[in-house]
C-alpha cells in the first residue's frame, strides 16, 4: 500500500527549466518513481545528456525547446509533449530567473525579465497543460516557489514579488481547477546551492548567517526535495491542494533579520 501511494508508473510529467539544478533534480525524482517525462529548456541541445540519463531508467523521455516568456513557445512545447507521450498528468513549473541589485537600480526590462519568467510564465504554462488535465479529469500542478514566497529580502525585489505571486496564484488555481480532479500546490525550497545562487555561497559571511538561522544547521542538498515533489505528484497527496510547502530546514521559523549586502 505504501509503495502504491507514491508510484507514478503510467503517469507523464513535464518539467520546465530541466537543463540544470533543481529542475534536473525534480525530473530525476519523478523518473525514479516511475513517470515518463517531457523535459524542457530554452536551448533543447542542453538537455541531450540528461535525456540519455533518464532513458537509462527505462523511461520514455522527450526533450523540448521552451521559453516560458513566449506564449507561442509554451503552446508548441505542450502540444509536442502531449502528442509524443499521449497524456500530461504532472506539471513541475520550475523555470525561473533572478536579478540581484538594490531596488533603486532595477530597470524596467529587468523587472519584466524576472516577473515574466517566474510568474507570468508559470501561469500560462499551467493554463496550457491544464487544458489537457481538464479533459482527463486528473492532474497535478506543482508550482515552484521559494522561501521568498513568504519572506522579502533586500536586493531581490522583482524575484520576491514573483515568488510571492506564485503562492497566491497556487491558491487561486487550486480553487479554479479542483472540480476537475486537479490539485495545485507550491513547493518552496529554502537555500540550495544552484547556478543561480552560487554567487551567494561565495560569501562566507552570508553562508554563516544562513546556517545560524536554520534549525537543521545546513543549507539544502541534492535529494532533499525529492520526496516532496514525488508526494505532490502522487496519489499520496490526493486531498492536498492550494498549499505552499516550505522545504527549508526550518529557516522560515525565524528568518527576521535582513540578509547581508
Amino acid at each position: 500500500m505504501t509503495d502504491e501511494l507514491f508510484d507514478l508508473s503510467g503517469r507523464v510529467a513535464i518539467v520546465t527549466g530541466a537543463s540544470r539544478g533543481l529542475g534536473q533534480q525534480f525530473a530525476r525524482a519523478l523518473a525514479r518513481a516511475g513517470a515518463d517525462l517531457a523535459i524542457t529548456s530554452r536551448h533543447a541541445e542542453t538537455l541531450d545528456e540528461f535525456r540519455e540519463e533518464l532513458e537509462r531508467l527505462d523511461r520514455r523521455v522527450v526533450a523540448l525547446e521552451l521559453d516560458v516568456r513566449r506564449q507561442d513557445s509554451i503552446a508548441q512545447a505542450v502540444a509536442a509533449a502531449h502528442q509524443q507521450l499521449g497524456r500530461l498528468d504532472i506539471l513541475v513549473n520550475n523555470a525561473g530567473c533572478n536579478v540581484r541589485k538594490p531596488a533603486l537600480e532595477v530597470s524596467w526590462d529587468e523587472w519584466n525579465q524576472v516577473v515574466d519568467t517566474n510568474l507570468r510564465g508559470q501561469f500560462f504554462m499551467a493554463q496550457q497543460v491544464a487544458r489537457h488535465m481538464v479533459q482527463q479529469e486528473f492532474g497535478r500542478v506543482i508550482n515552484i516557489g521559494s522561501v521568498t514566497s513568504v519572506f522579502g529580502y533586500a536586493g531581490m525585489g522583482p524575484y520576491c514579488a514573483s515568488r510571492g505571486g506564485i503562492k497566491q496564484l497556487t491558491m487561486s488555481l487550486a480553487d479554479d481547477w479542483g472540480r476537475h480532479g486537479i490539485t495545485v500546490n507550491c513547493l518552496a525550497p529554502g537555500w540550495f546551492r544552484t547556478a543561480q545562487s552560487q554567487v551567494l555561497y561565495e560569501d562566507e559571511t552570508w553562508v554563516e548567517s544562513i546556517l545560524e538561522r536554520t534549525p537543521l544547521g545546513r543549507t539544502g542538498e541534492a535529494g532533499d526535495l525529492d520526496s516532496t515533489v514525488v508526494f505532490l505528484a502522487s496519489p499520496a497527496s490526493r486531498f492536498v491542494t492550494g498549499q505552499t510547502i516550505l522545504v527549508d530546514g526550518g529557516f522560515s521559523t525565524g528568518a527576521t533579520r535582513a540578509l547581508p549586502d
